[in-house]
């Protein structure tokens, strides 16, 4: 439900806050007061477009907020599944909107992006105006008030289900019949690729070991220049090397330690040092000695590093990638070498899948029709009552190819006058038919509809009279479930609200402001005295004022 909406700086509202009852609240005013603003504001706040051209000029940014509470059960799974909590029992949407464009959204505070607000809103919110009715004297639109009443969610689901595997097949089974040259030319690629892998008999782990090998085998020179260079400062070619020199200072040190007993530790660990470098110059021979570089092998290891370093780069960074790659080529390669049996199981599974949604299609049909036949008696059960007697509504259903929601068209057709066959909303409905036509919708869409909040812009366009009264207590009648809020021009549907909000406008210093204001009884006499007479209040019209709010 909500609660309270608060606009600043839109369009020609300044500020303005409306607390809202739970069960029907009227909306009044002279014309171009700005009670479409209202609208449009909730409409932005349900994640709709608001242009920057709405912002009251000379503001740098409108601001609007709402609040709801004992919101549905699907309105709070799905924000909580977003990460948005109540907080006792409330959500507060705000959005803001700079002169540049830009959108800032919060739900309690925290940021939300907006399509949150568009996920959301769906949930919680249902505006019907002049829009929904235009969309309604298009046939195509019909289906969905026909599924939205009929108690056959399951079938729909199971035909969704089906329409889905039906659909991948059918792309398949196009795909596969497209073009026979692509298969030939595919064919000869995969061949090609496999054989190109298979031919350099890979091994796992081959290009790491290669890598090292061909460092090696690139600076052999360097390194037996090294090791010969450093084997010579050892052993001392053409002088004393460090090995004899370090033996001699052992041998010293262990004799003058005699003298000096400090000296013996150190002796030792020089002893030391001179056998361990003692034994690396061995081990320096017999490395230098088993170096044998064979420029046949080194060529042999380029070529076949760069056949594996070629083979990645076409196939996969590794030999790991190349080797899966080759073996996805095979199952392809397999697949499309047996075309005709992969077709035949194919166009097996097509016909069943397509025999099972034909059968899912004929139950969600025959739902509909009845479905539709209901529906349409209900609505004019609901006419009726709102001064259309008259009026026949029947279902057209005509059988389609298949489509993600069923293989039917659905138009309703209806006859406003005794003796006139039932033809197309478009060609017949005038907009006073057209509005009350959309309440008994409404009416009838609401017993099955979850959500809290139905507001209705100016439905009661084209009517008067008793019509504009049944169109009020039928408002009434709705509000007794449902939170309506209801911008009306019409005395006999403002005098049955619980809640009656007036907008006026005023000019100050060259500005134009906007208010709203929630009226008391005696207010509200004088204002649907102004709605009966179009003028200043006269005893008749508040009298007659009076009689219906206490009639009411």
């Amino acid at each position: 439900m909500l609660t309270n909406i608060y606009i600043e700086n839109v369009a020609v509202i300044e500020k303005a806050s409306i607390d809202l009852d739970e069960a029907f609240n009227i909306l009044t005013g002279e014309t171009g007061a700005g009670k479409s603003i209202i609208i449009d504001s909730i409409n932005a706040i349900m994640g709709q477009r608001m242009s920057r051209e709405l912002i009251r000029s000379g503001a740098k940014q409108a601001f609007i907020s709402a609040s709801f509470c004992d919101v549905t059960n699907a309105a709070k799974e799905q924000l909580s599944e977003m990460g948005f909590e109540d907080e006792d029992g409330e959500y507060v949407l705000q959005r803001t909107i700079t002169a540049a464009g830009k959108n800032t959204c919060r739900i309690n505070g925290r940021p939300a992006p907006l399509s949150v607000f568009r996920e959301v809103g769906i949930h919680l919110v249902n505006i019907y105006g002049q829009n929904e009715g235009y969309d309604f004297m298009t046939a195509d639109s019909h289906i969905k008030y026909i599924d939205a009443v009929g108690d056959y969610s399951d079938l729909l689901d199971d035909y969704k289900e089906k329409y889905v595997v039906y659909s991948d097949l059918k792309r398949k089974l196009s795909a596969m019949n497209d073009n026979i040259q692509d298969r030939e030319r595919r064919i000869d690629l995969l061949r090609y690729q496999i054989d190109e892998i298979d031919e350099a008999e890979l091994e796992p782990g081959e290009l790491e070991q290669l890598s090292t090998r061909r460092k090696l085998l690139n600076n052999s020179e360097k390194i037996k220049s090294g090791i010969a260079q450093s084997y010579a400062m050892l052993t001392g070619e053409s002088s004393e090397g460090i090995i004899s020199m370090l033996s001699t200072v052992a041998d010293d040190l262990s004799e003058m330690s005699l003298l000096h007993p400090d000296l013996e530790a150190i002796a030792d660990r020089i002893q030391s040092a001179y056998e361990e470098i003692n034994d690396c110059h061995y081990e320096l021979r017999d490395i230098y000695e088993e170096l044998d570089f064979d420029p046949a092998e080194a060529e042999a290891v380029e070529e076949r590093y760069e056949l594996i370093r070629s083979l990645s780069r076409k196939y996969g960074d590794t030999i790991e990638e190349i080797l899966d790659f080759c073996e996805n080529a095979r199952e392809e390669l397999d697949s499309l070498l047996q075309y005709d049996i992969n077709k035949e199981k194919l166009q097996s599974d097509f016909d069943k899948a397509e025999k099972e949604l034909a059968k899912s299609a004929e139950a969600l049909s025959k739902a509909r029709k009845e479905s539709a036949e209901s529906f349409c008696e209900a609505v004019m059960n609901e006419m009726r009552y709102l001064d259309m007697p008259n009026v026949v509504m029947v279902p057209r259903m005509d059988r389609c190819a298949f489509t993600e929601n069923g293989c039917d068209t659905l138009e309703l057709l209806i006859s406003a006058n005794p003796g006139e066959d039932p033809k197309p909303i478009s060609k017949i409905a005038s907009g006073g038919e057209l509005s009350r036509m959309m309440l008994a919708v409404k009416t009838i869409i609401a017993g099955k509809d979850e959500i809290d909040t139905l507001i209705f812009d100016e439905v009661d366009t084209g009517i008067s009279g008793s019509a504009a009264a049944k169109v009020g207590r039928k408002l009434r009648e709705l509000s007794q479930s449902h939170q309506v809020i209801c911008i009306t021009h019409q005395a006999q549907i403002a005098a049955l609200a619980d809640t009656h909000l007036y907008i006026s406008k005023s000019v100050s210093e060259g500005r134009t402001f906007t208010k709203v204001k929630a009226l008391d009884f005696e207010e509200r006499k004088h204002e649907l005295s102004r709605m009966i007479d179009g003028s200043d209040a006269s005893q008749l019209s508040l009298k007659h004022a009076e009689e219906m709010l206490r009639s009411k």
